[in-house]
């Protein structure tokens, strides 16, 4: 071979690969560019597996994308108050914010169900009508209407039904009850006799030690034992009937969501399912200990009775009812949770209810 004509050639081809190069890195920081994100979480960093989530997300995020793409994350109070958060969302105060969705029933009832209504899904079942049963598609075009883009991020299970002065043992017993509970519960409560309360976390512990109110609810024991609460109501009832399986969501200002690379969108996502697994498996892990710490502190523990029970499904269904008949956007939502319900229990009593309902007899009689 012609030397010159090899180098020649060969400087041709290294001309060639590095202007590829150059055409290619223009397109890459295109595909990857920088973005600081910030979120505001509607949660104290005190209520710590609340508040992980969001830095769950944002860890995620950063990871996947080498850096280029950082989220903030503020707790509830350092840019604005916790039951605001959705507000400075839709307004671009901030591009995402972690909180509930049925924090938000003042704008629209319809809010509610995307966290949790009485007498609902449990997580298992929200989690699978969510991503599998059209949920998250059809709250986002209600979500739409209010500018704003969203995925679950969280769940907390099945909580407690909350603390009490007094032993409760009869629907009689609730009639007359002050306590903090709001949202839908609370209109359900309203019509079995209890006076609900809407009182700021905060100043719930002051209430209950007070007097001013006989009862509260929040999460379940891990966080429950952080408030303090045991110090204050010694009965401690569950099942939260209100909240069987609440969904925590992310949510996004629209426009801001769209307008991310697809790359960055996939891994937002996929950042945001992670932190609704984990959420749940921390609440799995940490609440069995707490509970019996609880226990050995003198709480006591107290089921609802089932004539409490059967009074307040009663009048949850008339709740329902109402609102399906006031709100189309409800009446839609609701309708597709209560579908799916019907089918998710008819296959959970099958199989699940019976082998865990087995074990929880083997756990109680000490032989696992």
């Amino acid at each position: 071979m012609n030397r010159r004509n090899f180098f020649k050639k060969a400087g041709a081809a290294g001309l060639g690969a590095a202007a590829s190069t150059a055409l290619a890195a223009p397109a890459i920081a295109q595909e990857n560019p920088k973005i600081t994100w910030r979120m505001t979480s509607s949660f104290s960093k005190s209520l710590d597996i609340l508040f992980a989530a969001s830095e769950d997300i944002a860890t995620s995020v950063s990871e996947a994308t080498d850096g280029n793409f950082t989220i903030q994350t503020f707790a509830a109070g350092e840019i604005v108050p916790g039951l605001q958060a959705l507000d400075a969302v839709a307004a671009d105060t901030v591009e995402m914010a972690h909180t509930c969705s049925y924090y938000y029933i003042g704008k629209d009832k319809a809010f509610a169900l995307g966290t949790a209504v009485p007498f609902g899904l449990n997580a298992r079942m929200m989690n699978s009508w969510l991503s599998i049963g059209g949920g998250t598609d059809m709250l986002n075009a209600f979500y739409a209407d209010h500018g704003v883009f969203a995925l679950p991020a969280g769940n907390t299970g099945a909580q407690m039904g909350g603390w009490y002065r007094k032993e409760i043992k009869t629907i009689d017993d609730m009639k007359g009850l002050k306590m903090r509970i709001a949202g839908i519960a609370g209109d359900v409560m309203s019509k079995v006799g209890v006076t609900p309360q809407q009182i700021a976390g905060p100043d719930v512990y002051a209430a209950l030690e007070k007097g001013t109110i006989d009862a509260t609810e929040f999460v379940g024991p891990y966080d429950d034992m952080k408030l303090g609460f045991q110090k204050v109501a010694k009965y401690y009832y569950y099942p939260a009937w209100w909240e069987g399986g609440p969904t925590v969501h992310a949510f996004f200002n629209k426009e801001k969501f769209e307008g991310l690379p697809k790359s960055y969108q996939r891994i937002l996502t996929d950042a945001c399912a992670s932190a609704n697994a984990n959420m749940l498996a921390r609440y799995d892990a940490k609440n069995a200990a707490a509970l019996r710490e609880l226990v050995g502190q003198g709480v006591q523990l107290r089921p609802f009775s089932s004539e409490i029970l059967d009074a307040c499904f009663k009048a949850n269904q008339e709740v329902m009812a109402d609102l399906s008949a006031k709100n189309a956007n409800f009446k839609k939502l609701y309708d597709s949770q209560t579908a799916f319900k019907k089918e998710a229990y008819l296959w959970a009593q099958v199989a699940e209810y019976g082998f865990d309902t087995y074990m929880m007899i083997q756990q109680r009689q000490g032989t696992l």
